[in-house]
């Protein structure tokens, strides 16, 4: 048997080890022995134990494309639905109508991002299998898309769970992608099939920002950081708001850039008929707090048969160009029905406009424009997710989009289950009301705190408001309604079981236009005599009423062109400004009409800097003309066009007495008077003997020059080690000489 089918038979025997191989039968056996060829088909049993609702397993490519881009980098995940798992699986990609027996059967290439979970086989380097046989829900590799002229490819995967083997060729474990159609120019590359659901849905998009510097802590930056209001809409597949691996409007890069959705909302708005709502949430600062403290920014939004799908992106800030959001997600089932919920982790995305590699990298446009493309974690080492061992990057935010409503008649053949049921018929129930329909208001506030401060019954009140009355011969309900309720801190079975103080001011509405939120607080006086905690409320938040806000309240100037830098030289800023044209009368304008970016000009001339001149040094002569020197020390060296450094040594002229010319009989004379002196200094040191003065150290080693080059000094030291007293000598002083170094030319 050749060496595919032994490493074959050795990866699931370790499966078998955990209970998860119930056998291969023998006309296994016999397809494995006939196909050893390049991979043979990465081999599943044909028979064996299957169970029924395998759907419960799904390989997702990221933003479900029907086309492929070639050379583009796909997300692709194998998951299992909660409470299921598995513990070995295969992950092949093919050329449709292929077998795999061949190397060019095989299309693409996969790239590991976690090698604790995943391994190239070694039979077969181009599939994907796991590193170790364990329990585990969701694996994640890369897939980069073959080359133009490949046609279409098949993602397959296989899914190894207890005694039950899933395969390859069923529905939810197989991906089908095609290339471009290269025929005619302008052609939608994704295809998205029609929506065949009947009737409208109301959804429900909650954003759970998880980046906070517990999670990310490389380089978190600890001020400014936050989430960018979000922007998107529900739309339909005529229109791309943006698109993995497309480039980017100028709507989104203004998001991705600077977290302003302005422009990107106006594109949006300018599609007409193509976008059914408009998705809006507001920005978070700072990024994260404990859902206790504010709660996650959330929008509605509908959908039809034609505008199905959902696109929405938000700012990760500070950052060059990086966000995250949904792309096209369709929100329209293949069973004519429509999704009761997506959850969705995300990671940060490029907007391919700007270059830096890090949160607070200044300015850098990115010229030509790049693609769309998910960051990784071996982007670059100053990247902030940067893994050398390129590991996944931990998602930054989680979105959850759930369904709250449908309305009309539905059409879809599959049943929903009960809780799905359940769900509509209670949003039904809160939307009938005897409201007459020449009547529309808006939707009732939250319920008011009790009027009571004790525990003593009181009553609380919602509103709303009356936008329009379309026939004014029929009277319209009332805009309050009142229900009784318990004072605050009180329970009907142990009224004085926590006593609190009564609740504080309001604080200020949150929005200066219609609907916003606003809190008030209280303290706890007296926990329970049994030392339980107390369960009352110390925190109350309610929606509050503001006039409406005009849909259009500002019309504004273009932007003026960008001023010049603040500096000459080094980071600076930069401004532009637009003028507010609108009359004051459409109420108050909340657009930014001045804009701030940092700017970077060529860093600024650094000077030579240098010590003071040291003292001059003795003259290197002891007759005649000799000279002295004096130095200084460079402290900074010039840089970036300063000035340069100027003269570090300087020499001056010394004159000292005469020296004298000798003749041959004044030499002799000379010589015995240096004999002389030679003689006394003996004498002199006999007699320092027995009345010695000091007693000196030996000289030191010359010090390091000064300078490598152009002349610096070296110095060399003698210091008094004993002094006496004496009456016939008076001076005992430390020593100190100095040379000339390195003095040839730099």
């Amino acid at each position: 048997m050749g060496r595919f089918l032994q490493q074959f038979f050795l990866h699931y025997a370790a499966l078998s080890c955990f209970g998860m191989v119930h056998g291969f039968m023998d006309e296994t056996l016999e397809k494995a022995i006939k196909s050893e060829g390049y991979c043979s088909r990465i081999l599943r049993a044909q028979g064996g134990t299957r169970k029924e609702g395998y759907n419960e397993f799904s390989l997702r490519v990221e933003g479900d494309p029907e086309i492929y881009k070639p050379g583009n980098t796909y997300r692709v995940t194998l998951s299992a639905a909660s409470p299921a798992y598995f513990r070995g699986f295969t992950l092949i990609a093919l050329k449709e109508g292929k077998d795999g027996e061949r190397e060019e059967d095989h299309a693409g290439s996969f790239q590991i991002i976690d090698e604790e979970d995943t391994q190239f086989m070694s039979n077969c380097p181009v599939a994907v299998t796991e590193s170790t046989p364990r329990r585990r829900t969701r694996i994640q590799v890369f897939w980069t898309a073959p080359a133009i002229g490949t046609g279409c490819v098949i993602l397959k995967a296989s899914i190894v769970q207890k005694k039950i083997i899933y395969f390859q060729d069923e529905g939810s474990l197989t991906k089908r992608m095609c290339e471009p159609d290269t025929s005619y120019e302008g052609g939608n590359e994704k295809t998205i099939p029609d929506c065949c659901a009947c009737g409208t849905a109301k959804y429900r998009l909650t954003f759970y920002g998880n980046w906070s510097e517990k999670s990310h802590p490389k380089d978190y930056p600890r001020r400014a950081n936050h989430w960018s209001a979000i922007i998107g809409g529900s739309h339909s597949k005529e229109y791309v708001l943006w698109e993995y691996g497309g480039y980017a409007s100028e709507g989104v890069k203004q998001v991705a850039e600077f977290g302003s959705p302005v422009k990107m909302e106006e594109e949006i708005r300018q599609k007409g008929d193509e976008v059914l709502t408009v998705i809006k949430a507001k920005a978070q600062w700072p990024a994260w707090q404990p859902l206790n403290v504010r709660a996650a920014p959330s929008a509605e939004f509908s959908v039809d048969r034609t505008r199905h799908l959902m696109s929405f992106s938000t700012m990760l800030g500070p950052s060059p160009d990086w966000n995250v959001g949904l792309s096209a997600e369709d929100l329209c089932t293949k069973e004519c029905g429509w999704v009761q919920k997506v959850i969705q982790d995300l990671i940060p995305w490029d907007a391919g406009t700007d270059s830096g590699v890090s949160y607070e990298s200044p300015n850098k446009p990115t010229i030509p424009q790049d693609k769309i493309r998910p960051l990784t974690s071996l982007d670059h080492p100053q990247s902030p997710f940067y893994d050398p061992e390129g590991g996944p990057i931990i998602p930054v935010a989680r979105v959850v989009i759930e369904r709250i409503a449908r309305k009309g008649e539905q059409c879809n053949i599959v049943p929903d289950n009960v809780d799905d049921i359940v769900a509509d018929l209670v949003t039904e129930e809160k939307e009938e009301d005897d409201t007459p329909e020449t009547c529309i208001y808006s939707n009732w506030s939250p319920w008011s705190a009790c009027s009571s401060a004790t525990c003593d019954k009181g009553k609380r009140m919602r509103q709303r408001m009356l936008k329009a009355q379309l026939d004014l011969s029929v009277s319209c309900p009332d805009t309050q309604d009142f229900e009784p309720c318990m004072g605050p801190g009180c329970s009907d079975d142990e009224p004085s079981s926590c006593i609190v103080t009564e609740w504080g001011e309001w604080e200020e509405c949150s929005s200066t236009c219609g609907v916003g939120m606003k809190k008030r607080h209280r303290m706890i006086k007296m926990t329970p005599a049994d030392g339980s905690m107390c369960k009352t409320d110390t925190t109350e938040v309610e929606k509050c009423m503001m006039p409406e806000c005009h849909t259009i309240p500002c019309v504004l100037s273009p932007w003026s062109d960008w001023s010049d830098c603040s500096v000459t030289c080094g980071k600076g800023t930069r401004t532009r400004q637009r003028m507010l044209k609108s009359p004051a009368e459409l109420g108050d304008c909340n657009e930014e009409l001045k804009q701030v970016e940092k700017c970077m000009l060529p860093e600024c001339p650094i000077h030579c800097e240098l010590t003071e001149w040291s003292n001059w040094s003795e003259c290197n002569k002891s007759c005649g003309k000799g000279h002295m020197i004096r130095t200084r020390m460079i402290t900074l060296e010039p840089q970036f066009g300063g000035a340069l450094c100027p003269e570090t040594v300087q020499r001056k002229k010394c004159r000292l007495r005469k020296c004298q010319k000798s003749s041959g009989i004044e030499k002799k004379r000379l010589k015995e008077a240096r004999e002389k002196r030679r003689s006394e200094r003996t004498n002199e040191e006999a007699d320092g003997e027995q009345y010695p003065v000091c007693k000196m150290k030996p000289w030191t080693a010359w010090t390091e020059c000064t300078k490598y080059c152009g002349g610096g000094i070296q110095e060399r030291f003698m210091t008094v080690k004993k002094r006496f007293k004496s009456s016939q000598f008076t001076s005992c002083k430390d020593k100190k000489e100095i040379r000339a170094c390195n003095v040839h030319p730099c």
